[in-house]
């Protein structure tokens, strides 16, 4: 990257964002994203929701996953934002094979049709193929042609619109297949959490990708990183220190690291806890991680809010103890607004429906009579049988915010 273009980059990244006018055109150059003409420095989310917030926040740009995401569309561009448009590419790891023809054929029919029936949006900025594909995979070798094959296509029927590949994690020389094996691919988009974020740049460069870079997926910890109990359950940070790591993990991805970053998951879904990865509750309460993007992205939140801050949140007593006996945990809280709180706590057995890759999984059963004089102090909890459980706390402020946190416990 020239001095100059560096330059444009970091502007890009530090001042407030305008639309982009419909029609500009979208190239890549060099190490580059370029609309109309101008570095363009993504700056978004993973999600498909409550995209007027988002915007508020200071985004410019969503990626979806897949075909059924494709009528956000309409929704992104009345809001300004552009799209990195989704394409699923199915997974060996589920039994299909990149060696078989008619599998083969069959997908990229369907890109096809994808392609040419939404190439011409304004909103469209660039064709994500695939997510992750190469995941729990011992031997990839047949993933890289298929990839290629799928930018080729793409390629060949809207040269207006750059490709993306997506990785999980820079691996060891993942990036350096890719880079062999799939010459169509413009932008190279990797998901990362954690630590790992921060060296992320320099990991992809040294194995020979020297085009543009996003970070495709990003968050302040994995359930893979993250410690357990003694027996085996995940320890999730609460919204408050997932907010504290995310915010010092975002600067360094600054152009010109990479050409911007999309955090996962502006919206709500079950992965180990129905709140390890959701930006947003079910009822699209926001919590603490948005205020770290607004202030990425110099924007703000909905009438400058401000979440719920958890400053303790544990048991008065070990985190296991007989069915006979009950529990009891103790929270300490505040609202830098002076909003008033209100708590809900449920008890959730511990999940056992653990998928890999971000495959969708089940809710676990909840148990409502568990909680007893539940309040913004702390909560009891009782009359459950042995068994491994979590205590989830949801604090509202009632103006669009929540904090979240769960302890995992075990009744023996």
């Amino acid at each position: 990257m020239s001095a100059r273009l560096a330059l444009l980059a970091l502007l890009g990244w530090l001042l407030p964002i305008i639309p982009a006018a419909a029609g500009a055109e979208i190239s890549v150059h060099g190490r580059d994203i370029l609309l109309g003409g101008k570095p363009y420095i993504v700056q978004g989310a993973a999600g498909s929701t409550q995209l007027g917030v988002l915007r508020q926040l200071g985004a410019n740009t969503i990626r979806t996953y897949g075909a059924e995401e494709a009528g956000v569309l309409d929704e992104a561009h009345k809001h300004g934002l552009k799209v990195i448009l989704g394409f699923w590419l199915e997974h060996p790891r589920r039994g299909v094979s990149y060696r078989d023809p008619a599998f083969v054929r069959g997908q990229l029919a369907k890109l096809e049709a994808f392609v040419e029936r939404h190439k011409k949006h304004p909103a469209l900025l660039m064709w994500g193929l695939g997510n992750e594909v190469e995941s729990e995979l011992a031997d990839d070798a047949e993933v890289w042609p298929g990839i290629e094959a799928a930018a080729k296509l793409v390629k060949r029927l809207d040269p207006a619109h750059p490709t993306l590949a997506v990785l999980a994690e820079a691996g060891n020389n993942k990036v350096a297949k890719l880079v062999a094996a799939a010459p169509s691919i413009d932008v190279l988009g990797v998901n990362a959490y954690g630590e790992g974020l921060t060296s992320l740049p320099e990991r992809v460069r040294k194995q020979g990708w020297d085009g543009p870079l996003l970070i495709t997926e990003l968050g302040p910890r994995g359930q893979w990183q993250a410690a357990k109990t003694p027996w085996g359950a995940f320890i999730e940070p609460s919204s408050t220190e997932k907010a504290a790591l995310l915010a010092t993990y975002l600067p360094k991805l600054a152009p010109p690291a990479s050409n911007g970053w999309l955090a996962f998951l502006w919206g709500n879904k079950q992965e180990v806890t129905p709140t390890w990865h959701s930006m947003l509750l079910p009822g699209g309460e926001w919590n603490q991680t948005a205020e770290v993007l607004a202030a990425q992205w110099r924007g703000r939140t909905p009438g400058g809010n401000r979440a719920p801050r958890i400053a303790r949140f544990q048991f008065s007593h070990a985190p296991q103890w007989p069915a006979a006996h009950a529990g009891r945990a103790l929270l300490e809280a505040s609202d830098p607004d002076g909003d008033a709180l209100r708590a809900e706590w449920t008890v959730l057995a511990e999940s056992t429906d653990l998928r890999v890759a971000g495959d969708l999984e089940t809710v676990p059963p909840s148990f409502p009579r568990a909680t007893l004089g539940g309040d913004i102090a702390g909560v009891s909890i009782q009359g459950l049988k042995p068994g491994r459980y979590r205590l989830f706390l949801v604090l509202r402020d009632g103006k669009g915010a929540a904090a979240t946190a769960n302890l995992p416990f075990l009744v023996e």
